[in-house]
This record gives C-alpha cells, structure tokens and sequence, in this order.
C-alpha cells in the first residue's frame, strides 16, 4: 500500500511538474532562451524596413530596447504579412512589432498590448488627380483604380470607404505605389506616415492627401492568455513614455530624414 501512494505521489508531483513547465509566461521562457524574438515584415517605412546594416526603424529601435531592459539578445524574424498571425500562433516569435492596426477581428485570434502610437490612413494620388480629387470620398466612383497592400487595413479600408472603385491589391506596399507612380493606378489607400515619406521622396510623381480619415492604434501583438507577458509589455511601454525614451526614438523616425542614407 505504502509503496502505491509513493507511486501515485511520484507519478502526481511529475504531472505537476510537467503542468508548471508547460504553463510558463513567454516571458520567462526569453529570459531562460536569453533571446527575444520578434516577427515583423520588414518594408513599411518608417516602422521596419531594409537598411545597409539590417532592419531599421521605429519599430526595430523599440524592440532593440524591449531587448535591452530584458538583458536578452534581439532575434528578428521577417515574415509576410498574411502568415505573421499563423507564425506568431505556432512559436515562430514571440511578438509582434509591426505596426500592426489593433482590430477587434485580429483581436479575436491574438492580444494586443496597449496601442504604442495612432495613425490612419490617407491617400497617395497619381500626378495631375490634385484638382480633381481632393478627399477620399472623391475617389469612390468606378472610373478610379485603387491600390493597396493585401491584408492591410488599407485594403480594408478601401472596400469600406471606396466600394464603387476598383480595387487591386499587392503582396507590397512598394508594389503598390508603384503602380500609382507608374499611372496603373489611380490612388492607394495606406498607412499614413508610410504615404507621407513615399511622396517625399517622389514628389514630382505622386501628390498626397494627408489628413488620415480612419482611427487606427497601433499596437504589439502576443499570444493569448499571457497575463504575464501583457503586463510587462504595458508597463514597459509607460516607462519608456514617461522617461523619454520613446520621444527621442519617435523624433528620429518621424521628424527626422537623416535616417533615409542608411536605406539598402
């Protein structure tokens, strides 16, 4: 008898066990890695994108001192936009930091940290459309061609707002613009910041509307069900808000085109 309870206490005390490691937060499993891993899609300007040295960015500055305050390397992970949901899922990385819009409909598979900034979307315009289109709402007939990245709430965006247009939609936001430069399409619906440095830098392609007309936080995407994880991240983000950390980052990226030289 003495020896069954043993087995049984042995055999409860492993099942403990093996619960306890399995239920770990993320984030004791990047302290014990000593690496934090982070998925984005490195090509939206100025959050991620191909400098000469790696990926740059507001987003890549942010996750270099989310690694910092962890005492952790950094591991970028760059993957396509339309399976960095599904890769975040199945351990591929442990966040997202991607400018990612939060939406209740992706909030529905992940969770979001506390949004980190808010944009919108605004309109990049094919030259000599300035006098004939000046809102979004002018854009909404079927004579016009709209562009768009898919899977972005630009493309969502677009098939709310534009319905009466015709829409195509790119693997990129690059491919799109293109398309606008190159007079195939008429206009593009994205992300603002993204827009406004695009137009200027081929200012004498493209015109841009810049008053956004969407509400869009943005925010850092983790699994669900990590009540640790999401408030290291809230918290972390108070303070780098609060002492200036943030700030000094934000004005690099976004009030700043020194960083356009380092560009591949």
């Amino acid at each position: 008898m003495k020896k069954i309870l043993a087995l049984c206490a042995a055999l409860l005390m492993l099942a403990q066990t093996s619960w306890a490691s399995d239920d770990k937060s993320t984030i004791d499993r990047i302290l014990e890695r000593k690496v934090l891993r982070v998925g984005m899609d490195v090509g939206y300007m100025p959050f991620e994108l191909p400098g000469k040295n790696g990926p740059m960015g507001f987003d890549v500055d942010l996750a270099k001192k989310m690694a910092e305050a962890m005492g952790v390397e950094l591991e970028l992970v760059n993957t396509a936009w339309d399976g960095i949901i599904p890769a975040l899922l199945t351990d591929k990385f442990d966040i997202i930091m991607s400018g990612m819009t939060v939406t209740p409909q992706r909030n529905l598979q992940i969770n979001f940290a506390d949004p980190y900034i808010t944009i919108g979307q605004s309109i990049l315009l094919r030259d000599g459309l300035e006098d004939e289109v000046t809102s979004y709402r002018d854009l909404n007939e079927g004579k016009y061609t709209i562009a768009s990245k898919l899977g972005t709430t630009g493309d969502f965006a677009a098939k709310r707002y534009l319905s009466n247009a015709k829409l195509r939609l790119f693997e990129t936001e690059a491919d799109a613009a293109l398309e606008v430069v190159q007079g195939r399409a008429d206009a593009m619906v994205y992300d603002m910041p993204y827009n406004a440095i695009y137009a200027s830098q081929n200012g004498d392609k493209v015109a841009h509307l810049s008053q956004p007309f969407t509400y869009e936080p943005l925010g850092w995407g983790i699994r669900k069900g990590d009540a640790d994880f999401l408030n290291w991240l809230n918290n972390y983000l108070a303070q780098i808000k609060g002492d200036g950390t943030y700030d000094r980052i934000y004005r690099k990226w976004f009030e700043s085109s020194a960083w356009q030289r380092n560009l591949k």
